[in-house]
């Protein structure tokens, strides 16, 4: 009997308070393993999407997951996932009057899904409408309830498709009995993980002194590795889960995904600053510089850290180069930020006898109060002068407490800096 392959992709099972899209995912991949019928799970997928998305859960995700299976089994496998779909229906319902309902969707689908399904949804907002008549018009299988709004990105989730580059990431979950307790994971057990596994990788914030991979929500993740491969990820988990400061986690999956990869932004932009910083409550500030002779709008919010404390020393004529994500309203928020070659900036004074020299009256000469030398009047100015290139060191971003899923740390290069 031959054997053939679908992929299913799932978006919009939790709330805003509660709940895990992977948590759901991982159920329908251990019911369909356990059916006795030869499905057969080839990879796991966790793919983040558009920042931006009105309707975005926490972790802004959606999964996918390509399953193997006999050639005569496809009605069976659809009448499964049928199955499983309809009873995740009957439990998704919203916490309270103020909870935003969750609106899931499941797709299978026995071919290559188009690829701008992917790229527009990671990039920008997409209508529903529009990628609905889409999915109908492929034939592709979607399960849903009255609301339709997880179709976006589970069709993304389908469409993207590994490099070689990609991340991974593992997903340990709780015991359903710790759900809404305090997690049990040692910021001593995080660092030392990082000093033993090197090939994982956003694990702390030294700046900080937390770790990052535990969320802060009541939801049934207990923690989440990311590294290079697999192999990294698993030895990460085995190892935390041999400590005795780290709660047990009830089990586990390892995804392939689309994080650390810049997906969301478009290579890195250059421009002449048009106009001194202006700052707004809670210490965000914006700036405008031109883009081809367009002006645009360049946000850095507080949280930026480094990107904020750089955007705010800058001068109208500063060159500047930047990676940032288009925002609603066109203005652009920064994720890294780089000062090219800069105005002079005047600073004091020549020195004289280790004091700057000043002024004698109007229209005379400059000196020396110590030793009464004379010198013209002028001031001294400072520049920074830098090479654009791919270097790092020319580049400031924010801390990793405060980056997208999707941004790329400085540590692994600028894709798009020229």
């Amino acid at each position: 009997m031959s054997r053939d392959t679908m992929i299913i992709g799932l978006d919009d099972t939790d709330h805003p308070t509660a709940g895990c899209t992977t948590d759901c995912f991982d159920d329908l991949l251990n019911r369909l393993i356990e059916s006795n019928y030869g499905f057969r799970v080839i990879s796991r997928r966790l793919v983040r999407l558009w920042p931006f998305a009105p309707r975005r859960t926490r972790g802004n995700g959606a999964l996918s997951a390509v399953i193997e299976l006999e050639s005569d089994t496809h009605q069976i496998f659809r009448d499964e996932c049928k199955s499983w779909f309809e009873e995740l229906l009957e439990s998704s319902k919203p916490l309270d009057l103020t909870s935003t309902p969750s609106s899931p969707v499941l797709i299978i689908s026995n071919s290559d899904a188009p690829l701008n399904w992917y790229k527009d949804t990671v990039r920008g907002f997409v209508e529903l409408e529009s990628r609905l008549e889409e999915i109908e018009k492929l034939g592709i299988v979607m399960f849903s309830g009255d609301r339709k709004w997880g179709a976006i990105g589970a069709s993304a989730a389908i469409a993207w498709s590994p490099e070689i580059n990609s991340t991974w990431e593992l997903v340990a979950w709780r015991d359903n009995e710790n759900i809404g307790t305090e997690r049990t994971i040692t910021p001593q057990a995080v660092r030392e993980m990082e000093e033993s596994h090197p090939r994982t990788f956003v694990n702390r914030d030294p700046t900080k002194g937390k770790g990052l991979i535990a969320p802060r929500t009541p939801c049934p993740v207990l923690y989440g590795i990311r590294g290079d491969s697999q192999k990294s990820v698993e030895e990460a988990h085995h190892w935390l889960q041999s400590r005795g400061d780290v709660e047990e986690s009830s089990r586990f999956a390892v995804h392939v995904t689309n994080q650390l990869s810049d997906d969301h932004v478009i290579g890195s932009c250059s421009g002449t600053v048009l106009s001194y910083p202006q700052h707004t409550k809670g210490a965000h500030s914006n700036l405008s510089v031109s883009v081809n002779g367009r002006a645009t709008k360049l946000v850095a919010f507080s949280e930026g850290g480094p990107v904020n404390r750089l955007l705010r020393t800058l001068h109208p004529g500063d060159s500047i180069s930047w990676v940032g994500l288009t925002a609603p309203d066109k203005s652009i928020h920064l994720e890294r930020l780089s000062l090219v070659n800069s105005v002079p900036r005047i600073t004091t004074r020549p020195l004289c006898c280790g004091k700057a020299m000043r002024s004698s009256g109007s229209r005379m000469p400059i000196r020396c109060s110590k030793c009464g030398a004379s010198s013209d009047r002028f001031w001294l100015s400072q520049t920074h002068n830098f090479t654009p290139s791919n270097s790092t060191e020319d580049w400031v971003e924010p801390t990793p407490s405060n980056r997208r899923h999707l941004a790329r740390p400085l540590e692994m290069g600028i894709p798009g800096a020229e």
